[in-house]
C-alpha cells in the first residue's frame, strides 16, 4: 500500500493567502537547552486556515455550525482525485462535466497549483457553477490543492453553496505525485471547540 502525504509543511516563511504577513504562522522556542532549562519547548501561533485545513460552515455563513461539524466517521473514506491541471482559471460546471462524479463522493482537485511553490494570485478555483454542479450531485466533500476554494467571487458563492448543503471543503492540498483515480482519504482535524476551520494532516492510502 502506497501512503502519500498530501498536506502543507507548517513553517513561518510558508506560503499564504494573499501573501499577507498576518496569516504566517509565528514559531517561538519558550524553553531551550542551556538557557536555564533541561528540555526544549515550543509556542505556535497559527491562523485555523493557514496550510492544509477544514472550513466549517461558521466560516462563511453566519450562525452556521462551528467545528462540531466535522464528523469522526468522515475522517477517513474513499475519495476521488480528478486531474484538472488544463484548466485556466476556474473549475467550471462544464469542466466537471467530463469526470466521474457521483452521490457520496469525496472529491479532490488536482490543478496546476499543486506545481507551485509560492502563492499564484490568479490560481485555480472552484467556480459557482462548478460548486452547483457538485451540489446537484450530492458530493460529501470537496478538497483542492489552493489556499481558497474560489476567488473573485462576490458573496463568496462557492463556500456558500458547498457548505450550505453540509458539504465538506477543505482547502491546500499538495497533489503534484497524485495520479487522477480512486484512493482512501485520511483528513483529521484538530479537536478544537467552536471555532470556524481547522488545520488538518492529510493522506492518500492506495495501491503500489
Amino acid at each position: 500500500m502506497r501512503i502519500i502525504d498530501i498536506s502543507m509543511q507548517i513553517y513561518e516563511g510558508m506560503p499564504v493567502y494573499k501573501n499577507k504577513p498576518e496569516k504566517k504562522p509565528i514559531i517561538r522556542i519558550t524553553k531551550d537547552y542551556g538557557s536555564g532549562s533541561d528540555v526544549r519547548e515550543s509556542k505556535i501561533e497559527l491562523e485555523l486556515h493557514t496550510g492544509t485545513h477544514l472550513d466549517a460552515p461558521l466560516h462563511m455563513i453566519e450562525g452556521g455550525m462551528d467545528s462540531a461539524f466535522f464528523r469522526t466517521e468522515d475522517m477517513v473514506q474513499k475519495c476521488k482525485v480528478l486531474d484538472m491541471t488544463w484548466v485556466e482559471g476556474g473549475i467550471s460546471d462544464t469542466d466537471l462535466r467530463i469526470k466521474d462524479v457521483g452521490p457520496g463522493d469525496y472529491i479532490l482537485l488536482k490543478t496546476r497549483n499543486s506545481f507551485e511553490e509560492v502563492f499564484n494570485p490568479d490560481f485555480v478555483y472552484l467556480t459557482e457553477s462548478g460548486a452547483r454542479y457538485l451540489v446537484d450531485k450530492a458530493v460529501k466533500g470537496v478538497g483542492i490543492d489552493s489556499l481558497g476554494i474560489e476567488r473573485s467571487q462576490p458573496g463568496y458563492p462557492t463556500h456558500k453553496l458547498l457548505l450550505g448543503k453540509g458539504i465538506y471543503i477543505l482547502e491546500g492540498l499538495r497533489l503534484k505525485d497524485v495520479p487522477e483515480g480512486s484512493y482512501t482519504l485520511i483528513a483529521a482535524p484538530l479537536n478544537i471547540a467552536g471555532v470556524e476551520a481547522s488545520p488538518v494532516r492529510a493522506f492518500l492510502l492506495g495501491e503500489g
